[in-house]
């Protein structure tokens, strides 16, 4: 029997963040990563909302604390702080409406305006399993994600398809580039502080993981 580890047992604690247009999604892809669950229901959050996850990564346990914007996107005020030390962020669209993937762009300014240059970004369309009112071909998101040279998957939040990959490929990422940086520095990676977050390094390192694996549809 594999031993039981309590909740605040890991190696890495990376901070997530959910972005994009509001009735995307965010919120159901929040709770279908984190709890599996899904509501047919679209209520807006209100107040800030985070959940967590654990994975394991090669042979470390990856902690993810995934904020989400909770309707705060509704009155463009979004502030500095929900941003402050993520290392990831989803960037979600609706691919049923072309306003949501046309907003990306802005999003994607303000992310970047308010983190590090490094942070690791995947590109999420959403509701994939729409197909016959899809607006958004996926050759275009992915095109976009190319040229921003962020990672593209499209994801179905109610089919979970692709939910956890999206996911797990962002966390992933990060610690690939952190633990890199720690042997090049010599650290021992399970010595970093628990509970603080971690910079994973130049936007160099960043985009030379992003060379290496890019999009899935």
């Amino acid at each position: 029997m594999a031993a039981y580890r309590a909740d605040d047992d890991y190696d890495y604690l990376f901070k997530l963040v959910l972005i994009g247009d509001s009735g995307v999604g965010k919120s159901n892809l929040l709770s279908r990563f984190t709890k599996n669950e899904f509501s047919l229901e679209s209520k807006s959050t209100i107040g800030v909302e985070f959940a967590t996850r654990t994975i394991k990564v090669d042979d470390k346990i990856v902690k993810a604390q995934i904020w989400d914007t909770a309707g705060q996107e509704r009155y463009r005020a979004i502030t500095s702080a929900y941003y402050r030390g993520a290392v990831g962020a989803l960037l979600v669209y609706d691919v049923t409406r072309n306003i949501t993937f046309e907003n990306v762009e802005r999003w994607l300014k303000e992310l970047r305006d308010h983190t590090d240059a490094n942070i690791v970004i995947m590109l999420v369309g959403n509701k994939a399993d729409l197909r016959h009112l899809r607006a958004v071909p996926t050759e275009t998101g992915k095109s976009f994600a190319e040229k921003e040279e962020t990672f593209f998957m499209e994801t179905s939040a109610l089919e979970s398809l692709n939910v956890e990959s999206a996911f797990t490929e962002v966390l992933s990422q990060i610690y690939h580039v952190v633990s890199r940086k720690a042997l090049e520095v010599g650290d021992d990676p399970v010595a970093l502080p628990k509970g603080q977050t971690i910079n994973v390094g130049s936007k160099d390192d960043v985009s030379a993981v992003k060379k290496i694996g890019c999009c899935s549809a």
